[in-house]
């Protein structure tokens, strides 16, 4: 059983560009909740996507008081965004560029005395988005037999809902043709339903059956349905995910035709025909491979009515000099369809590219078939004057019209390369132009495809910053028939890390100094990448000479160091690194800072039993024994003092060999004997801390009392 997809199907511009939006509001929001005014677009699988993102579906603007408004890809009527903007509320508008230019029409026509006319359905929210910006004046027509209930208007102004079929937009023109004194008309179809309208008719005459995937409440979708009946296919299927087919649809039939609305991700299209390849036992056709050989593409060709065309389009006479005659070209070979040629580009514009094959006209490159990918524009691929390879489509040689495919031809010619680079095992490289569902896409002649486990060596929440770049690759996957390649960029960095690996463990030496990056923070130490992904642990005690309470008091992710090599255990594959040691010693200096008497400042970093500890500076800490901390007697060192309490002390003792420094705070007091008491308590004495007052009392004379035993070894007693 063959399966052909039709060239255009699934996600059009608008369709892209409101859910792009959409999902940058959702990363960069900061402004509460996040609603979309309706479904962004219509298929409910999408929807629910953005529903577990948080994005939720408001039914109308007063159901929504707060955060950010998202306007769908079908548009609101202009008084709505001017409601919600009152409201104070953020308003993204996602819509379609197309409908905004059916809006902008309608308007015009309004103002300018006609009287507005829009095919299409009345109940369809980009009608009713239209509708309101011809100030809710609009006729609203579905087919040609309502135009005869219309009254009478002397000037008429007819636009199309951007999903309607181009020969129902025509109809409804004709049918206003003589019942009208001016007739003016906007054809505001999208090109893109125009292209699927086209490519599904197009298919539906050549095989058996045809699948239409989309939302069943999808307008475009629905046209698609339309279309397929009315255009030879046996039978037509409309579902909405894979898990809709039935195996029975497909028994004895030999070719199914598969098409897409402009509202259906990439993702239910490949899970929709691979379930279908699934119920066939001969799983060797290639749908896109098949598709090219046997289909002619009609897709940029703008289809309008005869009866309307005679009407309303003006007729543009030919020069002279284009009217050449067939037999004045008797030598000229015709090209042959389905082979390879070469060509020089003549002419570039937004909708095709013009080739000189040496043939008695150009050929023509409709945009389509330039193999033009994500934003990027013609002449983003081609330059006039550029020799290019082109796939022969189709040949009339009596209008002598050529079609041409560049894509097609590049995909050839990659299919050899990537056969030869899988063959090898060898790596190439590849620009990733755009997100998907699930990983990259790659443009190497064909599609390329990245998933998000093949990105990298650990798990990426963001791929979107790979887009742009230039990858390694190694291709893990290939299989020509099914137009199916699939690549690895973590193959490439797990090649690299172990070479660099082998390469670290081999040239390592210790004590020498290297330079690596932060690459993680524990609470024991960091992570330091010295090469190519291979890391060594740089311990916590290592990090300073001073005591470090956590790594990211001294480092941060990302940070450069220079480190030094402690350690490398080959059998355990492990490197332990040093910064302390790559660092000035301020103990090597310290006796140039410090000396014995001197009195300093410093603060307590720890308060233990027989004492604290006080740091002077970055690395240097002295110690304050509880016996020097008071005159009195004291139990317990934070009687005195605390952490982080600033305390001035005096040094007693330094031994920069053994790198201690004894400190006192009892030297800076005054000694007990030397105290004098005075009436109603007397002041805190310089240099003591948090040490209580000497308890003084007046017997009823005029006799002072100054510290008491009980004072300094009362708590001796106490249980």
């Amino acid at each position: 059983m063959e399966i052909i997809l039709a060239d255009a199907a699934g996600f059009c511009f608008g369709v892209q560009r409101a859910l792009e939006k959409t999902l940058q509001t959702a990363k960069e929001n900061s402004n509460g909740p996040i609603y979309t005014l309706g479904p962004l677009i219509h298929n409910p699988q999408v929807v629910a996507e953005l529903e577990a993102k948080g994005i939720r579906v408001a039914k109308q603007s007063g159901d929504i008081d707060t955060g950010v408004v998202i306007v769908r890809c079908h548009g609101v009527p202009p008084k709505v965004i001017h409601q919600l903007e009152e409201r104070e509320l953020t308003v993204v508008d996602a819509t379609c560029p197309f409908v905004r230019r059916a809006m902008c029409w309608a308007k015009q026509l309004k103002d300018e005395g006609y009287q507005v006319v829009i095919v299409g359905d009345k109940s369809h929210p980009e009608v009713k988005a239209i509708y309101g910006a011809s100030d809710e004046t609009a006729w609203i027509v579905e087919t040609p037999r309502t135009i005869n209930e219309l009254p009478v208007a002397k000037r008429i102004g007819v636009i199309a809902q951007t999903t309607q079929s181009t020969a129902n937009f025509g109809a409804c023109v004709s049918q206003f043709i003589g019942k009208t004194e001016e007739l003016k008309a906007f054809n505001t179809i999208c090109t893109a339903t125009e292209q699927r309208q086209s490519s599904a008719e197009e298919i539906a005459a050549k095989v058996d059956i045809m699948v239409v995937i989309g939302g069943h409440n999808s307008a475009n979708t629905q046209r698609l349905v339309e279309v397929c009946q009315t255009s030879g296919a046996k039978q037509t299927y409309h579902i909405e995910t894979a898990d809709q087919l039935q195996s029975s649809w497909f028994v004895g039939v030999n070719k199914v035709g598969v098409t897409a609305g402009a509202s259906t991700p990439n993702w239910l299209i490949e899970g929709v025909i691979k379930r279908m390849d699934e119920f066939t036992e001969d799983k060797t056709a290639s749908a896109q491979v098949e598709e090219e050989k046997q289909i002619e593409t009609v897709e940029g060709e703008e289809i309008v009515p005869t009866e309307v065309a005679e009407e309303i389009v003006p007729i543009v006479e030919t020069e002279p000099e284009e009217e050449e005659a067939m037999e004045d070209y008797p030598d000229v070979p015709t090209p042959v369809a389905d082979t390879v040629i070469k060509g020089r580009v003549v002419k570039i514009s937004s909708d095709e590219v013009l080739v000189d094959i040496g043939y008695k006209s150009e050929g023509h490159i409709p945009t389509n078939e330039l193999g033009i990918f994500g934003d990027s524009k013609p002449e983003d691929v081609v330059a006039v004057g550029d020799e290019i390879s082109v796939w022969v489509i189709s040949v009339d040689d009596a209008e002598g019209t050529v079609m041409l495919s560049k894509k097609r031809a590049d995909a050839g010619v990659a299919w050899e390369e990537l056969e030869a680079v899988f063959e090898q095992g060898s790596i190439m490289e590849a620009k990733v132009n755009q997100t998907v569902k699930g990983g990259l896409l790659v443009d190497v002649g064909v599609r390329g495809f990245i998933p998000a486990s093949q990105v990298s060596r650990n798990f990426v929440e963001e791929l979107e910053k790979y887009v742009g770049q230039t990858l390694k690759l190694k291709i893990v996957e290939l299989d020509r028939q099914k137009n199916n390649v699939v690549f690895s960029h973590k193959a490439v960095l797990d090649e690299e890390y172990a070479n660099a690996k082998e390469e670290a463990f081999s040239q390592l030496e210790e004590k020498s100094i290297v330079e690596g990056v932060v690459r993680r923070l524990t609470d024991f130490g960091a992570f330091v990448d010295i090469g190519n992904g291979v890391e060594g642990l740089l311990h916590v005690s290592e990090m300073a000479h001073g005591r470090v309470k956590h790594p990211s008091d001294v480092l941060s992710e990302g940070d450069q160091i220079k480190v030094m090599v402690l350690g490398v255990d080959k059998e355990r594959e492990r490197i332990s690194l040093g910064l302390k040691q790559t660092l000035a010693n301020p103990w090597d200096s310290i006796n140039e800072r410090y000396q014995v008497s001197d009195t300093v400042t410093g603060t307590v970093t720890r308060v233990v039993d027989f004492g604290a500890f006080v740091k002077l500076e970055e690395g240097v800490e002295g110690l304050i024994h509880i016996s020097q901390l008071s005159h009195r007697h004291i139990a317990k060192a934070d009687e005195v003092v605390a952490s982080d309490d600033q305390v001035d002390v005096k040094i007693i003792s330094l031994d920069p060999k053994a790198r201690r420094i004894g400190l006192s705070i009892k030297e800076l007091e005054p000694k007990p004997e030397q105290a004098v008491a005075k009436p109603g308590g007397a002041g805190k004495p310089r240099g003591q801390n948090r040490q209580k007052q000497p308890m003084e009392f007046n017997s009823g004379g005029n006799e002072e009392m100054t510290t008491t035993l009980g004072d300094m070894f009362g708590d001796l007693f106490k249980k």
